[in-house]
Parts: C-alpha cells; sequence; structure tokens
C-alpha cells in the first residue's frame, strides 16, 4: 500500500494510518490504511481485507447478517430472529427487550 493516494471520492489526500476496525459492536483490531483528510473515506489493501475476514470468521461473526419474514400470531405481527443471531445477542425465551423506531424503515432492539 502506498503511503499517499488521491481520495476516489473527493479527491483530496489520503495518509497512511492505523485504523480501527470493528463489527457489530466488537473491535476485531487496529490495521494499516490510507484514511482521506477530507472526507475520511478509509481504504484497506487486499492483503488487509483478507486478514480482517479471517479475523472476523474466527471470532464467529462472519455471516450473522440475516433476512427474515414478518409473520402473524393472533392479531399481532411477529419477526423470527435466526439462531446465530440469538445465540450472538444471548436471548433466551422471555428476554425483555426495548423496540425503537430510528426511521420509517429502521427498528433498533435493546434487550
Amino acid at each position: 500500500m502506498e503511503n499517499e493516494s488521491t481520495c476516489w471520492d473527493c479527491g483530496k489526500k489520503m495518509i497512511k494510518k492505523n485504523v480501527e476496525y470493528s463489527l457489530y459492536g466488537i473491535l476485531i483490531g487496529k490495521f494499516p490504511a490510507l484514511v482521506c483528510d477530507n472526507c475520511k473515506e478509509t481504504l484497506f489493501s487486499e492483503e488487509t481485507s483478507k486478514k480482517i475476514t479471517q479475523l472476523v470468521k474466527e471470532k464467529g461473526l462472519w455471516g450473522l447478517q440475516a433476512k427474515t419474514k414478518v409473520g402473524q400470531a393472533g392479531k399481532t405481527l411477529d419477526i423470527r430472529l435466526p439462531k446465530k443471531i440469538i445465540d450472538f445477542v444471548k436471548f433466551k425465551k422471555g428476554t425483555e427487550v426495548t423496540i425503537t423506531p430510528e426511521s420509517q424503515n429502521k427498528i433498533v432492539i435493546t434487550v
């Protein structure tokens, strides 16, 4: 990876820095990257991206995102959570959660 480059997004100078990379709120590590001084666009080398992917898989975070469908139980709607997400967030039957709408197409579920 070069020490300096031009940002493909805004055209400003990018410099080499070590940056923290987190996934689902879990720190994966600190990795070398080119970071734009202006828009903060971050570019990892192919080698670094492969290393990050390997670490994500080792931590069991690979493939946690899943699609599901809204169902119906009586007069209410329900959303079934895939087992891998249940295991990750350590949900159990009876766990109390708070559901907060962030926009018309995004909700956040907090334990």
